[in-house]
This record gives structure tokens, sequence and C-alpha cells, in this order.
């Protein structure tokens, strides 16, 4: 499954350069812009974030971002952020307010895509409940699970849940406009059924969201696995698999909580197409 959807997205790109395709037409429709999704922390230490202690000293300032895909007229959020009452990390702009400025109504969203379980990244998913909920099949199972860990902030999606909104748990990977332009990558690890995300763009080419796969470069670049990840073997293979992606397709990756990867895309409003 993994190396078709690989696959698919090369497939995708000679094709571009031969033929006037559907994908080709449907990837100049599409953009990306990061959103402020939490107030970003003074610098921490990072030394739980590698099992093997790699990072012991280093301090690293993080941010909280989440992602609005345009697709034609559809609109699509990725990853939540924190909840506007999680105190001093919480955003100083509501998504919903943020989406205002782009002219964009939360029933406009037509699909929500979560990375993970954790609050940091699904505080403010109860604002569209009209939305489509993707969420990785292992996460969701937890979440719905008998006793789900402190850390699965399973309050967030009691609409989804109790059945008053649609969810399509997502076992591997989904591409989710059906055209190969923005796929969810199946990266277990950091939570059971962890996704990153990969958007190909016409002009700034492929991006690759990594979700938590990994917090900062220098956890990426050492295949760091943080103490409290579910699984350490999948954590690297995930890693594995996704650089050996990036490097196929040639895509830029930014890491979501990375401060430094911010300049990769354009400022709020601009968007990256």
């Amino acid at each position: 499954m993994r190396n078709t959807f690989i696959s698919l997205v090369l497939g995708a790109s000679a094709a571009a350069c031969t033929a006037p395709t559907a994908l080709a037409q449907a990837s100049a429709d599409v953009t990306l812009t990061r959103l402020d999704c939490g107030t970003s922390a003074a610098p921490m230490d990072v030394g739980r974030f590698s099992d093997t202690f790699d990072h012991a000293g280093l301090k690293i300032q993080s941010v909280f971002s989440c992602y609005l895909i345009r697709h034609g007229a559809d609109y699509m959020l990725w990853d939540s952020g924190h909840a506007m009452t999680a105190g001093a990390v919480a955003p100083r702009t509501s998504i919903v307010d943020q989406l205002a400025q782009l002219n964009v109504k939360p029933e406009q969203v037509k699909v929500v895509g979560i990375s993970h379980y954790h609050p940091d990244h699904t505080g403010q998913v109860a604002s569209f409940p009209q939305s489509l909920l993707l969420i990785g099949k292992g996460d969701w199972d937890v979440l719905t699970g008998p006793n789900p860990p402190s850390n699965a902030n399973k309050a967030a999606f009691t609409h989804w849940i109790s059945g008053g909104g649609k969810v399509e748990p997502v076992p591997l990977d989904k591409d989710v406009f059906g055209d190969g332009t923005v796929l969810m990558l199946s990266t277990p690890g950091h939570t059971p059924g962890h996704h990153s995300l990969l958007v190909k763009l016409k002009n700034t080419g492929n991006v690759l969201v990594t979700g938590d796969l990994a917090h900062f470069h220098e956890n990426y670049d050492t295949n760091g696995v943080p103490s409290f990840n579910t699984s350490r073997a999948e954590t690297l293979s995930s890693l594995d698999r996704v650089k050996k992606l990036v490097a196929n397709v040639k895509a830029r990756v930014v890491i979501q909580h990375d401060r430094r990867d911010i300049d990769k895309l354009p400022a709020f409003p601009a968007a990256a197409d």
C-alpha cells in the first residue's frame, strides 16, 4: 500500500511534464497556509525527546502549527492546535478567527485531518462539527477504548465519538481528495495511529508536514525516539519511510514544532501554492 502511494506521487510528477493531466490541473489549485495554533514557549530542555540521551542539555524553542489546505473549492484543516483555554500556551487568535481573516467559515472546512490525539494537536477540533474527521485508526481505537491514556484528548472528540459527526478512521495511507495532491501518510510510533501529511503544490513543490514524527531538526536528523512514544520500532520505521519518500519526491520537510521551519512557508495570511 505504501509503495502504491509513493508511485502515485512520482507518476503524477512525471505525467505533469508530458501532458495536461487531471492531476496537474488539480495541483494548480492547491494551496497551503500555516496557522498559529499556540504561543511558543521559551527554549526548553529537549533531553526527553531521545531515549538514548542524544539531546542532553540541548534547548529548543518550539511552536504549535496547524495548516489550511485549499483544494479547488474545498478546504481541509490539518491539526487544530491548543485549545483557547490552554493557558500560557494557548493561541492568541482562534483558528476560527484566523480562518475568518481568509474569508473561510468553519462550515466550509470539508475535512479535518488529525496527526494524532495529543491535546496540542486537537484542542480546537470541536469548532468544526460539520467536518469529516480523518484520524489514524490506531488513535481512534485508543480514543474509543475503555482506558485511553491521560495524554489522549478524548473530550475534544465527543461530538464524533457520540455519533454526532462523520469520522473515517484511517488504517494506512489516505489520498484525501482522490487525485494524489494531498496524502495522509501512516507514520505510527509517536502514537499508534500517527500520520504525517504530504501536499503537492504546483509552484512550491511537494511539502511534507511531519505531525510529531519528529519534534525538531536534531531529533529528525539523528532518528531520535522520545521516551514517551508508544513504539520505538514503529517510530524508527516511520522515520526511515519518510526520509526515503522525501528523497524520492524531493519534498520540503516542515517540522510542525520547530520554530526554524516557520519561514519555509509564507507568513499568514499568505499561502504556498
